[in-house]
């Protein structure tokens, strides 16, 4: 079979396993790319959630030596419920970024890019394959805009006209020759609101992220969140998505198709409190297949926290001070502390606790509430 003519039954049947859009590049190296992500690590902007080896990163060749094509798949998400949920006084709730709504987005993707290597490997019995899906060494984003999937906005999400920027992406190598598409031009124009609005300035420049300053990354650590951005976190507890629902190229867009996607409410909007003393295994019951519970729940309590001193929820007041006296984890013992500090001026349950605290971080935080 000729490659022109399997490529495009190749596209005919991504769309029928439910690939949104579907692309193809060159395998030749991110020559650019590789430039922005050493000054990235030079300015100490990556998470460290990425490959930290830039040029794994950037060499595809280095990740399947017979590459000749990497195609680049992209599944959109939705941007809205159907069914909606609100918070209320004694009943606050946090909210999960929409990438996390519904099934894990790694199964998904890895599951379509599995159909297609198993579809390909029927046609050519001796096609190589090397897929991944976000977790994997090259950048995503740099192969959906080099392959004509949408183009890298001023956010740092591919922006694409058919979906937006709410898209999960993926790719695969492979050593079939297929003709790659051009990149699609930047749309985002003089448009800077993404920028104007992002909380904790984040976004330093057009394209460019601190990736430590971003909300998104910061829900995901373990330790104590940082003074400076706590009031920032608002009731996000996993992601952001600032910068995606001011867009204007997201108006509109809500991208109802995939039943793995569709989120339910009482999930995506918890109520705060019965988090704070969940248990491992309830929490894996509940939230095991979303993708925001990879970090564990340590994250998710940390910031259901921050999000009741946001709401300055009184009616969390005891459950707060039996944290305070009674979880064993430091962090969580101090984020508490802050939020008592926040709802109320009776600093009695913070003196206290202080009289049985052994561990120099929390008793910082209280002396710092205090102002001993």
């Amino acid at each position: 079979m000729r490659v022109h003519q399997l490529q495009q039954e190749l596209i005919v049947y991504a769309k029928e396993i439910g690939i949104d859009k579907i692309g193809f590049t060159t395998a030749e190296p991110f020559v650019s790319l590789k430039d922005r992500l050493y000054t990235q690590q030079k300015l100490g902007y990556a998470s460290g959630f990425e490959e930290s080896d830039v040029e794994l990163r950037t060499e595809p060749l280095r990740l399947l030596p017979t590459a000749k094509t990497i195609i680049a798949i992209a599944v959109a998400y939705p941007s809205k419920m159907t069914t909606h949920i609100v918070g209320k006084k004694g009943e606050r709730r946090g909210i999960f970024c929409r990438a996390s709504w519904g099934t894990d987005y790694h199964t998904v993707l890895r599951d379509r890019l599995a159909k297609l290597e198993v579809w390909l490997s029927e046609r050519v019995p001796n096609a190589e394959f090397k897929s991944m899906v976000d977790t994997g060494a090259l950048v995503d984003r740099a192969v959906a805009e080099r392959a004509g999937i949408g183009w890298s906005g001023k956010n740092c999400s591919i922006i694409t006209h058919e979906f937006g920027s709410y898209v999960y992406l993926g790719e695969m190598l492979t050593n079939i020759p297929f003709v790659p598409n051009e990149p699609i031009e930047d749309a985002c124009l003089d448009c800077r609101l993404c920028l104007d609005v992002c909380p904790t300035t984040a976004l330093v420049a057009p394209g460019q992220l601190d990736a430590k300053r971003c909300i998104a990354y910061l829900t995901q650590t373990k330790t104590q969140m940082p003074l400076e951005f706590r009031k920032h976190i608002g009731n996000r507890i996993y992601g952001c998505d600032t910068c995606q629902t001011v867009c204007p190229k997201n108006k509109g867009k809500a991208n109802l198709w995939h039943e793995e996607f569709e989120p339910e409410p009482e999930l995506v909007k918890p109520l705060l409190t019965p988090l704070l003393t969940i248990s491992n295994r309830e929490f894996k019951e509940r939230f095991g297949e979303m993708s925001g519970a990879w970090r564990g729940k340590k994250p998710i309590q940390r910031n259901a926290i921050l999000a009741l001193a946001h709401f300055k929820e009184r009616a969390a007041l005891p459950i707060l001070q039996q944290v305070l006296s009674k979880d064993p984890r430091p962090d969580i013992r101090a984020t508490a502390a802050y939020a008592i500090g926040e709802i109320t001026e009776d600093l009695s349950l913070l003196k206290a606790a202080k009289e049985q605290e052994t561990d120099e971080a929390v008793l910082q935080e209280i002396d710092r509430i205090l102002g001993e």
